[in-house]
C-alpha cells in the first residue's frame, strides 16, 4: 500500500502535465455556413497546406461585372451545397475576399467526364453529390462519401503535403482528375501559365502561376499516386492563339509526358478492386518542383495514411493543450475550435530547406527563422496578434522577422499591409503591421533590432503615395473628395502613428515619440463636436454636408459606418470620452449603439456585414468596432463591459455550421472570443495593458512557453452571473479594470469573483 502510494505521488507532476484529448473538441464545420467563411479540410497548425473540398465553380465575373455570388465562396466550401467538385490544396480560413483553391483532385469511376457539371445536374460532369450525414470534419482529418461514383474520400495533411485516401468500388474504369483551371475568385485569364512534367508512372511535378488577388503567384508541386496508373491524359481549354509552334506533330491529349498552357485539367486511369484504396500524397512548394518534391520525401516518406492522420491529429492536440479550461461542453467546442481556427494563419512559406520566393520574385532562404504569409492585418493586429504573444511567443518573434524580411525585399519599402505568397495585395486600410511590430517589441517577445524594426514602422508610415498619407501628413485628414474611406484611414492612421510612438518611447527617441503622438491626435480632425460623431471633412476644412450617421455607404468608412467608428480611438479612450461629454454622455451612447435598430438598407451596399453579425447597432461581424464593449471600463459602469462581453459571446458564436456571425478573418473573430471568454482583451495592442471583462468560464490555466503557468477563476460564474464583484491577482485586489502582460508571463492566478448584480460602487 505505502510503495503504491509513494508511486503514485511520484508520477503526479506527470499526470498533471498529461495531454488532454482536446481534439473531439475542434469542429472545423463550424462557420461554414452563412458569413463564417472558414473550411472543413485537413491542415495542421500553420501549415501550407490547406486540403479541402470545393462545393462549386462560381466564377468572379459575369457578364463582365462581378458576380456577388464568389464572395459566398471565399472559402471555397458553402455548408448550403449538395455537391462536391473536388478537393483543393490551399484555402484562406474566413476571409471577406479570396484567391488560392490550387491543384484540385477528384476521384471519380465510369465512363470518363472532363468537365465538373452543374450544381442542378451533378452527373453531367465530374462532381458528385454528397449529403453532411456522410461527412467528417476533424482537426487534420477530413471525411465524406461521394454519393454518385460510390468513393470514400478521406484527406489528411503535414506542413507542406497534402495525403488523400480514396476508397473505390470494383471497376476497370477509375480515375483521378486533376484541374489545373479550378481556383477560387476564379476568372477566365486568371492562370497565367501552367506546366505538368510526368516524371514516372506514379510521379508528376509542374506549377501554376495565377494574376489574382496576389497578382505574381507561383506554386509548385509534386503529385505521387500509391498504385501506377495505366494510362492519362490531358484536355486543354485554351482559347485559340495565333502562335502555337510545332507542338502539333505530337497527339498531347494522351499519354504525353510534357504538358503546358492556362486552362488544363488532367486524368489519371486505373483498375481497382472493390474497396481497394488509391491514395495521393501531394506536396507544394513556393521555389520549384524539386523542392516540392524534397518537401513530400522528407515529410511524408511512406504511404501510412492514419499514420499521418494521428500525428496531424497529435501536432493539433499539442497546440490545444497550451490552454485548459473548466466549462460546458457546449463552450469547450466554441472555444477550442476558435483555437483552431485562431492557429491556422498565418501559414508557413518556405520549403524544408529552409527556401522560398520573396517579393523581388527571387528565392531567399530563412536564416534562424520560420518564414511566414497569409497576414490578413487590417483584421489580425486587433488580437489574435496579441494572443500569439502570450501562447505563441516564438512563432511570433518569426511573424515579425518575416514582415520586417518583407519590408527588406519590398520594392516601395513597406511593411505589409494584407500579404500572402510573395505579393502585398493592399487590402483594407491602415499600415497595421507596425501595430503588430510594435506590440510584439513592447512585450519583449521580438528577438530582432528593434531599431531596425522602428524604422521599418517610420518609413511606411510616411509613404506619401500610398492612399492618402500624403495630406493626412499635411492636413491632419484625409479629404473627401479624395478617398471614399477618408475617415476610416485617418483613424486608423493614427492609431498606428501612436504605436509607432509608443516604440520610439520605448527606444527613447523623443523627437519621433513627441511626432508620432502628435499624429495620433489626428481623429479630432474628423470629429464633430456639433454631432458627437465622426465626419468627413473637405479639403478646405469644412465638413460634408451629406451625412448619414447609420449609412456604411459614401460617408467616409470601410466596412462599417460612423456610429461604428466614431469609437475608434483605441489609444485615448479617455480623451474621446471627454469630446464625447463625459462620462455619463459617453456610456449612454454606447447604451445606444447596443439597442438601437440598424435597418437593412444601412449596409445593404456592404458584403461583410449581414444581420447576423449586428447586435443593435453595434457590428460584431465585422472588426473596427471590436474593442467597443470594453470601453464602459472608462467610464463609471464598468459593469456594462462585463454583461455586453457575456451578451456579445452567447449571441455571436455557437456550436453550430452557422456559428459565426461574421467572417472570422483567419483567427480575429476567434481570437476575441478566447480572449473574452478568459475575461480580458487588448483595447489597444501596441500597449502592455489588458482590458478586464467578465470570463465565461469556470476557470482556465495558460501553459506558457516560458514554462510558467497563468490560471483564472471564475468564483461562483454561470450563465446568470456575468457581474464582477471584485478581482484579485496573486490575491490583491485589481481597482483599475486592467492587468499587464507581465502579470501573465511572469505567472500567477488571476481570480473573478462573480455575481448576478453589478458590484456597488
Amino acid at each position: 500500500m505505502k510503495q503504491n502510494l509513494f508511486y503514485s505521488l511520484l508520477f503526479l507532476p506527470f499526470l498533471a502535465n498529461a495531454q488532454q484529448d482536446l481534439v473531439k473538441y475542434v469542429k472545423p464545420i463550424i462557420g461554414t455556413q452563412k458569413m463564417g467563411h472558414t473550411y472543413p479540410g485537413a491542415t495542421v497548425p500553420f501549415g501550407a497546406v490547406q486540403l479541402s473540398p470545393e462545393t462549386d465553380t462560381i466564377s468572379y465575373e459575369l457578364n463582365g461585372k462581378y458576380n456577388g455570388d464568389v464572395y459566398k465562396y471565399c472559402a471555397g466550401y458553402k455548408y448550403e451545397d449538395k455537391t462536391i467538385v473536388g478537393f483543393s490544396h490551399t484555402h484562406f480560413s474566413g476571409t471577406g475576399h479570396s484567391d488560392l483553391g490550387d491543384f484540385l483532385i477528384m476521384p471519380t469511376q465510369g465512363k470518363l467526364q472532363m468537365n465538373p457539371g452543374t450544381a442542378s445536374d451533378p452527373k453531367s460532369g465530374f462532381r458528385s453529390a454528397f449529403s453532411h450525414q456522410n461527412e467528417v470534419a476533424e482537426a487534420g482529418y477530413y471525411k465524406v462519401k461521394l454519393d454518385d461514383d460510390h468513393i470514400l474520400a478521406e484527406l489528411t495533411a503535414t506542413k507542406r503535403v497534402g495525403m488523400h485516401q480514396y476508397t473505390f468500388p470494383k471497376s476497370d474504369q477509375s480515375h483521378i482528375i486533376l484541374d489545373l483551371m479550378s481556383g477560387i475568385y476564379n476568372y477566365q485569364e486568371k492562370n497565367v501559365w501552367t506546366y505538368v512534367r510526368v516524371v514516372n508512372d506514379s510521379l508528376i511535378t509542374g506549377y501554376r502561376q495565377t494574376n489574382g488577388w496576389a497578382r505574381t503567384r507561383t506554386v509548385y508541386f509534386a503529385m505521387s499516386f500509391s498504385k501506377p496508373f495505366k494510362q492519362y491524359g490531358q484536355k486543354n481549354y485554351d482559347t485559340k492563339q495565333p502562335y502555337r509552334g510545332f507542338w502539333g506533330k505530337f497527339d498531347q491529349t494522351k499519354n504525353f509526358p510534357e504538358i503546358a498552357g492556362k486552362q488544363i485539367r488532367m486524368y489519371f486511369d486505373f483498375s481497382t478492386t472493390e474497396q481497394e484504396k488509391v491514395k495521393i500524397k501531394f506536396a507544394i512548394s513556393p521555389v520549384s518542383q524539386e523542392n516540392a518534391v524534397e518537401n513530400m520525401r522528407t515529410e511524408l516518406p511512406g504511404w501510412d495514411f492514419n499514420q499521418v492522420k494521428k500525428q496531424a491529429q497529435d501536432d493539433w492536440n499539442k497546440e490545444l493543450n497550451k490552454i485548459n479550461i473548466n466549462t460546458s461542453e457546449d463552450n469547450k467546442v466554441n472555444f477550442y475550435t476558435s483555437m483552431y481556427h485562431a492557429f491556422i494563419n498565418p501559414t508557413t512559406y518556405q520549403d524544408v530547406n529552409g527556401e522560398y520566393k520573396g517579393l523581388d520574385q527571387g528565392v531567399h532562404k530563412a536564416d534562424g527563422f520560420t518564414n511566414y504569409t497569409t497576414f490578413s492585418l487590417w483584421d489580425t493586429y486587433r488580437a489574435l496578434h496579441p494572443f500569439f504573444n502570450i501562447l505563441q511567443p516564438s512563432r511570433s518573434n518569426d511573424m515579425v522577422k518575416s514582415m520586417i524580411t518583407h519590408y527588406d525585399q519590398s520594392a516601395y519599402k513597406m511593411l505589409p499591409v494584407w500579404s500572402h505568397y510573395a505579393n502585398d495585395n493592399w487590402c483594407m486600410s491602415g499600415y497595421h503591421s507596425v501595430s503588430v511590430v510594435t506590440d510584439a517589441i513592447i512585450k519583449g517577445v521580438y528577438k530582432g533590432d528593434p531599431e531596425a524594426a522602428l524604422q521599418a514602422c517610420i518609413v511606411t508610415s510616411n509613404h506619401r503615395d500610398y492612399e492618402g498619407t500624403g495630406d493626412y501628413i499635411d492636413k491632419g485628414f484625409i479629404p473627401a473628395e479624395k478617398s471614399g474611406t477618408s475617415i476610416s484611414n485617418t483613424l486608423e492612421y493614427a492609431y498606428d502613428d501612436w504605436c509607432i510612438a509608443q516604440l520610439a518611447k520605448k527606444l527613447n527617441k523623443q523627437a519621433i515619440y513627441q511626432e508620432y503622438m502628435k499624429r495620433s491626435g489626428n481623429w479630432e480632425n474628423n470629429f464633430d463636436q456639433s454631432t458627437g460623431f465622426m465626419r468627413a471633412k473637405m479639403a478646405d476644412g469644412t465638413f460634408q454636408k451629406k451625412f448619414d450617421v447609420m449609412s456604411t455607404h459614401g460617408q467616409g468608412f470601410i466596412e462599417g459606418n460612423s456610429w461604428n467608428y466614431s469609437f475608434f480611438v483605441p489609444q485615448n479612450p479617455a480623451l474621446l470620452i471627454e469630446r464625447m461629454g463625459g462620462k455619463d454622455r459617453f456610456a449612454k451612447r454606447l447604451d445606444t449603439l447596443f439597442t438601437m435598430h440598424l435597418p437593412d438598407e444601412f449596409f445593404a451596399d456592404t458584403e461583410d456585414i449581414t444581420r447576423e453579425g449586428i447586435i443593435g447597432g453595434y457590428v460584431h461581424g465585422n472588426e473596427p468596432a471590436h474593442h467597443v464593449a470594453y470601453l464602459y471600463n472608462w467610464t463609471n459602469q464598468p459593469w456594462k463591459t462585463q454583461a455586453r462581453v457575456r451578451m456579445i459571446l452567447k449571441m455571436q458564436y455557437k456550436n453550430a455550421p452557422d456559428g459565426l456571425g461574421g467572417n472570422d478573418d483567419c483567427g480575429q473573430m476567434s481570437a476575441w472570443y478566447m480572449f473574452s471568454s478568459m475575461g480580458f482583451y487588448p483595447v489597444a495592442p501596441g500597449s502592455d495593458e489588458y482590458s478586464l471583462g467578465s470570463p465565461a468560464l469556470k476557470s482556465a490555466t495558460i501553459q506558457l512557453e516560458n514554462g510558467k503557468t497563468f490560471a483564472i477563476d471564475a468564483i461562483n460564474q454561470s450563465e446568470k452571473n456575468v457581474y464582477v464583484q471584485k478581482v484579485l491577482l496573486n490575491g490583491k485586489v485589481i481597482s483599475n479594470h486592467t492587468i499587464k502582460h507581465s502579470d501573465i508571463t511572469n505567472g500567477g492566478k488571476l481570480t473573478f469573483y462573480m455575481s448576478g448584480k453589478p458590484a456597488a460602487k
